[in-house]
């Protein structure tokens, strides 16, 4: 009789590893877009007053509709647990390309505000689905600080912040400018400390980091959506390639910038490397 073929047997083989290749490849994939990770960030001001040195937020960005748990159950008790003295929510609660739960900004908002004040701007999808002055005053009718291009004060040991916020650059075409905001800061405050969210990270450099805000809050980037060694992120949300401002903090033209890599995914999209991120800020005077 002749020798049996090892040939079948190692190739069966071989379709066992490949199987088991791409279920292990699929599970870490979707742990990567569900497992949330609490990321601190310290950022040392120069000019931050003394009474909010050590004063501690978090920023979310970019949920895009998304769930984690139950009525967001898993977010919330991870932002909860951070302890924050404010919540920046900085555009893209919603995705302008998923079918969004009923009341899913309602619930949302809620669970927000009752863990810690919590401040609102908007992004780029809730212009692109329409009906943002509804949206703001359901925010509004939960407990959310909404900013359209508005400032007010922060007070904290017996010092004083102005916290800003403006509308996405997707929102009505006769807004009012990032520009007139900042110069309406300074008319009313002279030259004080004050922090600015803006959804879109990318006009940081060249537009944002001009304004005279000493601290920028944005989101938009998505950490870069795939995340290599030594890259700031490899596709921007806009699809070209190695984006700048995805992730953490960067300085231009004596402003700071802190951008979070944001929890959910637009349509079909997904991250590599890039877990979903509850982002901790604590304020250090420089």
């Amino acid at each position: 009789m002749g020798r049996r073929s090892k040939q079948p047997r190692r190739h069966g083989r071989g379709l066992l590893f490949l199987l088991a290749l791409v279920v292990l490849t699929g599970l870490y994939v979707h742990w990567g877009n569900t497992a949330l990770q609490a990321a601190s960030f310290s950022p040392a001001l120069r000019d931050l007053p003394q009474g909010f040195d050590g004063c501690r937020f978090v920023v979310l960005g970019d949920l895009h509709s998304t769930f984690f748990g139950e009525k967001n159950q898993r977010l919330l008790e991870t932002v909860e647990a951070q302890e924050p003295e404010y919540i920046f929510l900085v555009g893209d609660l919603l995705d302008a390309f998923r079918d969004i739960p009923p009341g899913y900004a309602e619930e949302t908002a809620a669970g927000l505000a009752d863990i810690a004040p919590t401040y609102y701007v908007t992004g780029n999808h809730e212009w692109a689905i329409g009906d943002v002055p509804e949206l703001k005053q359901a925010l509004e009718a939960q407990g959310i600080t909404v900013l359209s291009n508005q400032f007010l004060p922060l007070e904290r040991g017996g010092d004083t912040v102005v916290l800003a916020g403006i509308d996405d650059p997707n929102g009505y075409a006769d807004q009012k400018s990032p520009e007139a905001l900042a110069e309406e800061v300074q008319a009313a405050w002279g030259d004080p400390f004050w922090m600015l969210l803006a959804h879109r990270n990318d006009h940081f450099p060249d537009q944002y980091s001009l304004l005279g805000a000493d601290l920028v809050i944005s989101g938009h980037g998505h950490g870069g959506v795939i995340r290599l060694p030594f890259t700031d992120g490899l596709v921007s949300t806009d699809r070209t390639f190695f984006p700048s401002y995805t992730a953490g903090l960067y300085e231009q033209n004596g402003s700071t910038l802190f951008v979070t890599r944001g929890l959910g995914n637009t349509g079909p999209s997904f991250r590599l490397f890039n877990r979903p991120e509850v982002a901790v800020v604590t304020l250090r005077r420089g």
